[in-house]
């Protein structure tokens, strides 16, 4: 078996591969893929929001059959139970010897893939229950830990919009996430494409390009490129600006930002910027790289106050603004 070339030049070539396959079934959603494609390769978990039909399910189910990944899917809904993620014990009694013993029955978070789909349809208690396994990637129960196989992803997607029937997720959840990623209508012209596609005869074979094995190498690869020091400053100075109670914060933020971004939102810029610029062939973040993320890490961070409300001024709004009111490092490296 030939070796791995683990370099980014190859990953760029994997990548442009991965994306065609996943034209092949998803018509308009480009930059949706991408940002899952950088949440993948830098080992993060991602959140996905759109209305239905947008393709959420297909793209992360595609991308389960290319990287030949395992695949679960959780529809949560009001009655969802921890335990109906997690697994559960159930008692077991020997027939030859009469013992009875406890044994745990793996649940469905037991995949590569977690498809927590529309996750805010179901209570908080149920929603807390993917938060050990998102951060510490096992499961506890009985005072047991069971370890979840490498890689592991939770890709959640929600409905945009609150209606009866819905929970909105907490803010110390959402941090676990590291990116939110948004996936619009399409325009007419794609949407009729999507129509001729979808109502002809014909079934679209995806091909498997990834295992598990060459997932885990460029993820490591992704560890490996360089975020120049200046850059650095310049993400923290990005995060620090959105935070109202710091002194760097210019108005705007003070009067439309009730809470800012923390210090994981820093952590995941440059983790996504590194990702970036290994799936675009490059070892070196460049500023184009931190700007590209900024939005999917930050926009599930920050809190709007009431008069960002009453003014009509959205997320989107806040963090184009933060990045037009700080200036790009002249000079990088």
């Amino acid at each position: 078996m030939a070796e791995l070339d683990v370099s980014a030049g190859k990953l760029k070539e994997v990548t442009a591969q991965v994306v065609g396959q996943l034209k092949q079934v998803i018509v308009g959603q480009d930059e949706a893929m991408e940002q899952v494609l950088t949440g993948f390769f830098a080992g993060g978990h991602c959140m996905i929001t759109g209305v239905p039909g947008v393709a959420k399910t297909l793209l992360i189910s595609s991308l389960a059959k290319i990287m030949d990944l395992t695949f679960k899917r959780i529809q949560f809904t009001p009655d969802l139970m921890p335990s109906d993620i997690t697994g559960t014990e159930i008692l077991e009694e020997d027939i030859s010897t009469g013992r009875r013993e406890l044994r745990f029955v793996q649940g469905p978070v037991f995949a590569n893939i977690v498809m927590a789909d529309e996750i805010n349809r179901t209570p908080p208690k149920t929603q807390a229950a993917l938060l050990e396994s998102m951060q510490e990637k096992q499961v506890t129960l009985g005072g047991r830990t069971y370890p979840l196989e490498e890689p592991f992803f939770v890709l959640a997607t929600q409905i945009p919009f609150e209606q009866e029937g819905t929970y909105p997720l907490p803010e110390a959840q959402q941090d676990r996430f590291m990116l939110s990623i948004l996936m619009d209508y399409l325009s007419e012209d794609d949407e009729v494409t999507v129509i001729k596609k979808s109502t002809s005869w014909g079934q679209v074979e995806l091909k498997r390009l990834l295992s598990k094995q060459d997932l885990l190498a460029y993820q490591e690869l992704v560890l490996t490129v360089e975020v120049p020091p200046e850059l650095v400053e310049y993400a923290v100075s990005l995060v620090s600006s959105s935070r109202p109670t710091d002194a760097t914060a210019p108005d705007f933020v003070k009067e439309y930002i009730a809470w800012g971004a923390g210090l994981r939102a820093s952590q995941y810029i440059a983790l996504g910027a590194k990702s970036r610029a290994a799936l675009s062939g490059r070892m070196t973040v460049v500023p184009e790289d931190i700007q590209a993320v900024l939005a999917p890490v930050l926009r599930h961070r920050i809190g709007l106050s009431f008069r960002a409300d009453v003014d009509k001024v959205t997320v989107e709004d806040i963090i184009t603004r933060l990045v037009e009111n700080m200036p790009v490092p002249a000079r990088v490296g």
